[in-house]
């Protein structure tokens, strides 16, 4: 039966992405929320079929340090729920991910109509100048800037390895860090479109950590509450 429901919402999921990105795509030439309006739109959708294909529901905590002005929110990157849901609690989000995705049809010009932040990993500290401005300018357009610190997913109960990069971004823009655990990597797979379970996913968010800390003291303590929260949610 799982089987046949993750199949199922697979499908859901493409033909939703070929309908907001492809039959939405007039949207490109129009302001900024209209784009935006179409992301928010699909993230959405997304849900509908999660729930009610592949019977995934999903479950917002800690809303009150949910954050809603220009700011840094760091999150548990265990499965591409994560890249969908922040579209559905947060304002405006802008998500820092790789220059690569940006050439991509559809998907890249979204991207950058909506002006995300896409980081050449080969070009090292160059890369980490021009995320520095690039965020320095989307927080002055009040955004939420999103960034995985792991960098890639991660299987639930494992930690991945934190770059350094977010911390840099935190110390040169002086913002507060937002974070977010999940567990969403049990019910929905971090690669291929079988192994989704039925069941909650979670997203909870936690208190923030304040701007201002030396970068190995943030660098410590966004990775300890981010795994402790996440290893919590984890079900049985």
């Amino acid at each position: 039966m799982n089987t046949i429901r993750s199949v199922l919402f697979s499908l859901w999921l493409y033909l939703t992405i070929l309908v907001c990105a492809v039959g939405m795509s007039p949207a490109l030439f129009l302001p900024h929320r209209y784009a935006m309006g179409v992301i928010k739109l699909w993230a959405r959708m997304v849900l509908f079929g999660l729930r009610w294909i592949a019977g995934i529901k999903v479950e917002l905590r800690g809303l009150e340090y949910r954050p809603t002005g220009g700011t840094l929110v760091a999150g548990k990157h265990q499965s591409m729920l994560d890249v969908v849901i922040p579209f559905t609690f947060l304002n405006d989000p802008c998500f820092v991910l790789k220059k690569e995705l940006m050439s991509l049809p559809f998907f890249g010009w979204f991207a950058w109509k909506t002006k995300m932040i896409p980081v050449d990993r080969a070009a090292h500290a160059k890369a980490l100048k021009d995320m520095v401005q690039h965020t320095s300018a989307r927080l002055a357009e009040n955004r939420q800037i999103m960034i995985f610190p792991e960098g890639t997913r991660t299987q639930p109960g494992v930690a991945g390895e934190y770059k350094p990069g977010v911390a840099a971004i935190y110390r040169d823009v002086d913002s507060a860090c937002h974070l977010i655990a999940t567990n969403s990597g049990q019910h929905w797979p971090a690669k291929g479109v079988l192994g989704f379970k039925p069941g909650t996913v979670v997203f909870e968010f936690l208190p923030p950590i304040p701007a201002g800390l030396k970068r190995g003291e943030m660098m410590k303590l966004m990775q300890e509450r981010i795994e402790t929260a996440s290893i919590a949610l984890l079900t049985p």
